[in-house]
């Protein structure tokens, strides 16, 4: 239950978060994190002419469900990170709207089918979808059995927490699609990619060694403040750039809990990772170390800062690499 809470939370505040910039590769110094140009918020689709979809398509979908899909002309992606995928897969021309959370450039001129982060059955099947792509903590479950009621093939994946999840949500939103060939291409490629920032990664040495860092969920505006833990997804990032994830090692056995001064004590970070929206929420640094016992953490006593854009940090997707060398950069600066 407290799971379920959690992610309601953080779904009802993601869809605040309604433009992006690219990665923050900067790193935090005693003054906050300082930003450089942000890249450009662009997907970048496969080489080559777009893939054309071998249809039918026959896939297990999450909930239990066997769905075929017969056409892919008209794809409805119901979050930011199953949008990233189809882009990168190079069907973008056959996304015909967004989630709230598909804030890169080539998605922005698509319509929103979410208000606040709750799906519209009518918005979506108001543009006559062939697939509608949902996650399992996508909602309400009303909407998306009226979806399904309408006869539309809807295909749930499950929602990636980990690095380990990247090629398998690759493949099976390629699967859905007709588009194998090329799912195999892009899920080789990211992972091409994810190797060469690890190798960029020192590794090694006892924990005591590594920066602990604390991924602070934050959305001032809606009073939302928690503290990732294992399974926030964060802590797969955390360890792959080099560092402890100070929430999990302190034993938080929940993705995410509430910020109190006891938990941020018993965590100790060196580091606080944030979204840029949700520092921007409190203020920036100078409001991020006004809540309740931030302000004596290392971290906070250093005002050292990750920053990350919410767009991709948690999107475990074709732009997870990105995520990661901004990330390694940020926490341990001077790696190659």
């Amino acid at each position: 239950m407290r799971r379920r809470r959690a992610r309601a939370a953080l779904g009802a505040a993601a869809a605040l978060a309604l433009t992006i910039a690219g990665c923050s590769t900067a790193p935090a110094g005693p003054a906050g994190p300082k930003t450089a140009k942000p890249a450009a918020d662009r997907v970048e689709p496969l080489s080559g002419p777009a893939p054309k979809p071998a249809l039918p398509a026959s896939v297990r979908s999450a909930d239990g469900h066997r769905v075929t899909v017969r056409e892919a002309r008209r794809i409805v992606p119901l979050s930011g990170s199953l949008s990233e995928i189809a882009f990168t897969l190079g069907l973008g021309d056959r996304v015909v709207a967004r989630d709230v959370t598909a804030t890169f450039a080539q998605a922005r001129r698509l319509p929103v089918v979410t208000r606040g982060h709750d799906v519209s059955a009518e918005s979506v099947l108001s543009l006559k979808p062939d697939v509608v792509l949902a996650e399992s903590t996508t909602g309400p479950a009303e909407a998306l059995e009226q979806i399904r009621a309408a006869g539309v093939p809807l295909v749930v994946l499950r929602p990636a927490t980990a690095l380990g999840d990247v090629g398998t949500r690759i493949h099976a939103v390629a699967a859905a699609l007709g588009v194998r060939r090329a799912g195999d291409e892009l899920a080789a490629l990211t992972d091409q990619r994810l190797t060469a920032v690890r190798r960029t990664v020192p590794h090694g040495g006892p924990p005591a060694d590594r920066p602990r860092v604390a991924f602070l969920y934050l959305r001032g505006t809606a009073s939302v403040y928690l503290l990732g833990g294992a399974g926030s997804g964060a802590d797969s990032l955390i360890e792959a750039a080099g560092g402890v994830d100070a929430g999990k090692a302190s034993g938080l056995t929940e993705d995410f809990t509430p910020i109190t001064s006891e938990a941020l004590a018993k965590a100790a970070p060196d580091v606080l990772l944030v979204m840029s929206k949700g520092l921007a929420s409190v203020g920036g640094v100078d409001g991020l170390v006004k809540i309740p016992g931030v302000a004596q953490t290392p971290a906070g006593l250093d005002r050292r800062v990750a920053s990350v854009d919410d767009g991709v940090l948690l999107n475990f997707g074709p732009r997870t690499d990105r995520v990661l060398a901004s990330l390694v950069a940020q926490i341990r600066p001077g790696s190659r």
